[in-house]
Formats: C-alpha cells, sequence, structure tokens
C-alpha cells in the first residue's frame, strides 16, 4: 500500500507564491518518478511538473519559468514551488508516483501508479 499526503494549497492573490508538498509513505521502491498533474473545475485532469529519483525535470510549458519541481528522496517527499501565480492556475492539485517508465512517459497521467487525495489552490484577481 503506498500514501501520497499533498499540502500547501490555500488562497492566494494573482503574482503570489505558495509551496505544495508531497509526503509518500507505505511501501517502498528504489526508485521512482513524482509527478504533479492538476484539475481545473469542469476541466480533464493536465499535466504540470514531474521529477525523476535522480532530478531530471519536466514541466507544462504553461508553467515554465514560473513553477519548480524538487524532491527530498531521504525523506520520501516531493514539492512544487508556485510563483507568479495567476487565475489560470486555480484548482485541485494531485501528486502521483510513477515506478519505471520513459521521458515520454512523464507527461502521461496513466503512466502514473499512485495519487494523493489532492490540495486546493485557488488564485484570486
Amino acid at each position: 500500500q503506498v500514501q501520497l499526503v499533498e499540502s500547501g494549497g490555500g488562497l492566494v492573490q494573482a503574482g503570489g507564491s505558495l509551496r505544495l508538498s508531497c509526503v509518500v509513505s507505505g511501501r517502498t521502491f528504489s526508485s521512482y518518478a513524482m509527478g504533479w498533474f492538476r484539475q481545473a473545475a469542469g476541466k480533464e485532469r493536465e499535466f504540470v511538473a514531474a521529477i525523476t529519483w535522480h532530478g531530471s525535470t519536466y514541466y507544462a510549458d504553461s508553467v515554465k519559468g514560473r513553477f519548480t519541481i524538487s524532491r527530498d528522496n531521504a525523506k520520501n517527499t516531493g514539492y512544487l514551488q508556485m510563483n507568479s501565480l495567476n487565475t489560470e492556475d486555480t484548482g485541485v492539485y494531485y501528486c502521483a508516483v510513477q515506478i519505471g517508465g520513459s521521458s515520454l512517459d512523464r507527461f502521461r497521467r496513466e503512466r502514473y501508479s499512485y495519487w494523493g487525495q489532492g490540495t486546493q489552490v485557488t488564485v484570486s484577481s
């Protein structure tokens, strides 16, 4: 059993920042990639960012230059630093774990095996 718990969401004004965290517990893996996805009301869940065990990073074009993904393997914790937030960043943010996979798989929601419950991020104008 694997549990992922996100935290750090909240309400912020446009232009502000938030830092999300995701703690992975339960069954351990020798290595895994971690991804962040988000889902706005009435829309499909979309890729935001991902990071491999060794620190290779991937970003959606919409967040490049504003968001930074990182991780602390010793703590089994991942982070998503979000700066210059705008109203289009509003949604529920989910972290997810991917075992194995290729570079292309980092962007694909269906390639992630374990998911957290999500944390709400609301950006006001």
